[in-house]
């Protein structure tokens, strides 16, 4: 696909759209990164290219440990917000763990409570809405996510809008996470597990069957069973696809291998997110911009990719609203 000759392409930073596959903490700028190493007087953890997972999850773990007080939690949600509203995203939704900040933060409750005022804060600042994830991790024992549903519905009027399940999914399927999910999907919750990256087709049809998912996060290796294609495509489920986060993992071989345009093609709704800008470098824009640079979308399959983000997303109505609309100005 490409645009017709004589037509520039439109500016994809004036294309409205929702990121809805981002990590919290992953998605911190390198140079609050280097300020807070040097401010707790920690070695930065090298950002390179990860050969395995586990080397990508220790750097991780090591950037939630640069998050020590209230001020350092606040200045990251409201940098994640200000990077992806640059890019124009028009709802943000950052996905925690949250966890992995009881050690400095005192309670989960404590952390959640920061980091929905800041989001509510930054988003009115910047004229932009933002809903928060709360995650499970689907290597701890399934007590734990039902813990971290029950903080999430407690939450739910205060921005929480979606439950998440993220870590290596390989060996740890979705099947025992049904109760937690059970419990976020009747109090209103979106459904938004990881599955169909580091394990294939079996955890996408685990999450849909018994997570009951409106989002997957990733979801790409749903591509190698046609039959599941067909039920997404029919579905309406929006896989929340990371094209550099999927090359830098070895999910995929080469951004020309991506199996995003063929999901599109087979009717499959995706949205492009950037997953962990910290870790792989592009952050929502750019990620839009490699699919028109590298996998040749032309401006109207760019536009349903950013329908299909706001449509999936936790936003509310009339903003969903006023976003299609703007999508189909940026069109017209």
């Amino acid at each position: 696909m490409s645009e017709p000759r004589g037509r520039e392409p439109r500016d994809l930073r004036d294309l409205p759209k929702a990121h809805l596959h981002i990590h919290l903490e992953g998605a911190m700028r390198p140079s609050t990164l280097h300020d807070l190493c040097r401010r707790y007087e920690l070695a930065v953890p090298t950002i390179a290219g990860y050969g395995s997972f586990s080397a990508f999850a220790a750097t991780y773990l090591a950037a939630c440990d640069t998050l020590r007080t209230e001020a350092d939690l606040r200045r990251l949600v409201a940098e994640v917000l200000e990077d992806s509203a640059a890019g124009g995203a028009v709802w943000v939704e950052p996905s925690s763990y949250l966890p992995h900040h009881r050690h400095f933060q005192g309670s989960d409750e404590a952390t959640a409570e920061i980091v929905l005022d800041e989001l509510a804060q930054a988003a009115s600042r910047l004229g932009i809405g933002a809903g928060f994830m709360v995650s499970a991790l689907r290597t701890l024992d399934p007590a734990d996510a039902i813990e971290q549903a029950k903080l999430a519905v407690v939450y739910r009027d205060q921005g929480v809008v979606s439950f998440g399940l993220a870590n290596d999914e390989a060996g740890h399927p979705p099947e025992p996470f049904a109760p937690a999910y059970r419990m976020a999907r009747d109090a209103g919750l979106l459904s938004t597990p990881h599955a169909g990256e580091l394990a294939g087709p079996e955890s996408v049809i685990g999450a849909l069957d018994a997570l009951g998912a409106d989002r997957i996060q990733h979801g790409v290796r749903a591509v190698e069973d046609p039959a599941l294609v067909e039920r997404l495509a029919e579905s309406g489920v929006c896989l929340d696809v990371c094209p550099t986060s999927n090359l830098l993992l070895g999910v995929v071989p080469s951004l020309d291998l991506h199996p995003l345009p063929a999901l599109l093609d087979a009717g499959v709704r995706c949205s492009v997110n950037a997953d962990d800008p910290l870790l792989f470098g592009p952050n929502l824009l750019e990620e839009y911009e490699l699919c028109r640079t590298e996998m040749g979308f032309d401006d109207e399959r760019l536009a349903f990719i950013a329908r299909c983000s706001i449509e999936a997303s936790g936003a509310p109505a009339a903003l969903k609203q006023q976003a299609l609309a703007g999508i189909d100005a940026w069109l017209a």
